[in-house]
């Protein structure tokens, strides 16, 4: 082959990434400076959420939580930097603090823009980024693990508020492991808001779950205010048909025209997400501006599929386009998957990585 025809030639171009080759090692730091709004959600404000007319319990939510913002004044980061567990008990600013609920609890299904919501909550109270921290439940339980929990304790507790998303029900040790942590953290004066999944044998309903939230959390409970937020998920509202898979040519040649992105054998990719702690998945995303996989295919088992839902999550945060060839995405996961314990899980996963590949649509040359 001559130069001339190499050069001409996007698979002759230089290879694209690999996830399966990233092994990355997150510093404990990084864990704590990354814990705010991930980027898809950097703008989003109470202002640019859109309610359904159908649904006035969106409206309502976004009254609510503008007026909890307004209600997180600046007693609490003075009288926190003092004393560790000193809110309440001091005198002069800290006996200011709030009445009511120091928490709230966003309760619905997926899809009705509870994350949009939350993040907007951070972004509308009156503190510095560095007094405020949002996470999943995930990158929680990850942060108490490689701080330990005293440290996580000292490092939360100075903090005005912090946001938890996807706040796992269906995991008694971790669920015992963050209510204590969260009431440490409600003795320190920080005020708090979350959204949770759904508890296993509570999915007939699919939808809503405050009362397994509240009791799950118990003491916790009565420093909870639950609202309510009905609707449908906003991702299939007037949105076109998720593209089909396309074939394996297709989506390598966009590999290899894309920069920036990435190149795995789906198989491969579940193998090595096995080796790669959960935490680390968003490093792994670092810098990606596309994510190609071949030969996608039903997932094997349900530790796996359990991972692939943590990067679905991540590469959604990110607003990281997926292409892909194989089966859809909505035959991802069995129907004894889809029927059972972490059903919610799973739809989510299947309407995020379904939204990305309608992102990706314009990586392939028509």
């Amino acid at each position: 082959m001559s130069s001339s025809t190499a050069a001409s030639d996007p698979i002759a171009e230089a290879a694209p990434l690999s996830l399966t080759s990233r092994e990355p090692h997150v510093p404990a730091d990084r864990l704590v400076a990354e814990m705010v709004p991930p980027p898809r959600f950097d703008s989003v404000r109470f202002s640019t959420y859109v309610p359904d007319p159908n649904q006035p319990s969106q409206s309502e939510a976004v009254q609510v939580l503008e007026e909890f913002a307004g209600g997180l004044g600046g007693a609490h980061a003075a009288s926190a930097k003092r004393s560790l567990f000193g809110f309440g008990r001091g005198r002069g600013r800290a006996s200011k603090a709030p009445a009511g609920p120091r928490g709230v609890y966003l309760d619905g299904g997926y899809g009705v823009g509870k994350t949009h919501l939350l993040a907007s909550l951070w972004h509308a109270t009156p503190a510095e980024p560095a007094l405020k921290a949002f996470g999943t439940f995930v990158e929680l339980t990850n942060l108490v693990g490689a701080l330990g929990f005293q440290q996580t304790v000292q490092t939360l507790s100075g903090h005005r508020l912090l946001c938890i998303d996807e706040f796992e029900l269906d995991d008694p040790g971790d669920t015992v492991l963050v209510s204590t942590l969260l009431g440490k953290l409600v003795d320190a004066g920080v005020a708090l808001a979350a959204t949770s999944n759904t508890l296993p044998g509570k999915l007939g309903e699919g939808r809503f779950a405050a009362a397994d939230f509240l009791r799950e959390i118990q003491g916790l409970s009565a420093h909870f205010k639950a609202l309510r937020i009905d609707g449908e998920d906003y991702r299939h509202r007037g949105l076109p048909e998720a593209p089909a898979p396309y074939s394996d040519e297709q989506v390598t040649k966009a590999a290899y025209a894309t920069e920036g992105a990435s190149l795995d054998d789906f198989p491969h990719l579940l193998e090595h997400l096995a080796r790669v702690h959960p935490s680390r998945y968003g490093a792994l995303t670092d810098e990606l501006r596309a994510v190609c996989l071949t030969d996608v295919r039903p997932v094997p088992d349900q530790s796996t599929a359990l991972r692939l839902v943590v990067l679905a999550d991540r590469l959604y945060d990110r607003e990281v386009p997926v292409l892909a060839s194989g089966l859809p995405f909505d035959r991802l996961f069995s129907e004894e998957m889809l029927n059972g314990g972490y059903r919610k899980k799973y739809f989510r996963a299947i309407s995020r990585l379904t939204a990305l590949a309608r992102d990706a649509k314009g990586l392939v040359e028509h």
